[in-house]
């Protein structure tokens, strides 16, 4: 092959970002981040909350003007062209934004309204976006007969009714039920597969990034840790994990641990072990013959191959999932007290 057909192969850059920071007074919410979005793919960022996810997103879509560096989002940049950047992408928002004493129908139009689109185009186009997102059926009931599933389909109607090139996906699951957010999944792949758009999502299940997601940034204080697809990600830990529980807190035996040939690495907290280990299933048995030697008792021991999670307490020293009741808990006020004020 030569270099010009290697070169229309390539999947294009659609967004390039280098060195983009966010200060809010004292806080520095995104801090120097650089990355690029290839063209056709769906790119995570993957983070707690308050990461810099949102503050990102918001600045990519000219929302938010970034205190330092520059962005490319579809071509344009974001401070000289933010009109055909905001033409050229769409959004779906983490919070429901759908005006719950409308229609389904009439949310839609309304968005397209405020795009600029002409309701001769508009009309059709959003009766078959609802049609994409299966809601044609409730298509004329009000928003507020909605379940959450379906407002978050809606969500996703709205956010295609310009025809975007890339689609920003802040939380696209955050507050379903594990059976609606396989559902939400499904419409994602569609637009990925079918409709070979480009997606640039945020979220913090990492179940939902390692399923839909090409590649991720795991974001964290404003930084980028680590960057690559989710296979490369666990593959970079370096081995089987494995976790042994002592009934007994001392002594620390971390080096009599490290000292087996097949360990790499041992790290302890309080009674746990948490053991870095090349062949699991050959380490296992050695782990618990030295913990016996030395008079301890093991309560509880187990054996994960690389995941996604394993990752994440790799690069950032937590589990995300310290994160995820807090959050959820937030998300639920946020939307007791919309109702509320409705």
């Amino acid at each position: 092959m030569s270099a010009t057909e290697t070169e229309t192969t390539m999947p294009s850059t659609i967004v390039k970002v280098k060195n983009l920071s966010k200060i809010f007074g004292k806080l520095k919410a995104v801090d120097n981040v650089s990355f690029e979005i290839k063209e056709g793919e769906i790119f995570g960022f993957v983070g707690p909350n308050g990461a810099g996810k949102t503050t990102t997103i918001n600045m990519l879509t000219t929302l938010l003007k970034p205190t330092s560096g520059d962005a490319v989002v579809c071509g344009y940049d974001i401070f000289q062209q933010p009109n055909e950047v905001r033409r050229n992408v769409g959004v779906v928002p983490q919070e429901y934004t759908a005006d719950e004493d409308m229609t389904g129908i009439n949310n839609v139009l309304l968005c397209a309204d405020l795009y600029g689109i002409p309701r001769s185009d508009s009309k059709p186009h959003a009766q078959e976006l609802l049609k994409l997102v299966e809601l044609q059926d409730a298509a004329k009931r009000k928003v507020s007969t909605y379940s959450g599933g379906m407002r978050r389909r809606l969500e996703l109607a709205c956010g295609l009714i310009n025809y975007p090139r890339l689609l920003f996906l802040d939380e696209p699951t955050l507050g379903l039920d594990v059976q609606t957010r396989t559902v939400v999944w499904k419409y994602i792949k569609m637009l990925k597969t079918e409709y070979h758009m480009t997606l640039f999502m945020t979220t913090h299940y990492l179940e939902e990034a390692d399923t839909l997601c090409e590649r991720i940034a795991i974001i964290d204080h404003g930084h980028i840790i680590r960057i690559g697809s989710p296979e490369e990600l666990k593959e970079s830990i370096g081995g089987d994990v494995i976790v042994v529980t002592l009934k007994e807190t001392e002594p620390d035996i971390s080096s009599d641990i490290a000292g087996i040939k097949l360990v790499n690495d041992v790290q302890k907290n309080d009674s746990n072990y948490r053991i870095k280990v090349q062949l699991g299933e050959e380490a296992s048995p050695q782990i618990t013959d030295l913990i016996r030697s030395k008079g301890l008792h093991v309560t509880k021991i187990s054996l994960t191959k690389p995941t996604l999670d394993e990752a994440y307490l790799e690069f950032t020293g937590r589990e995300l999932r310290e994160e995820e009741a807090d959050r959820m808990q937030l998300f639920r006020q946020r939307v007791t007290v919309r109702r509320a004020r409705a």
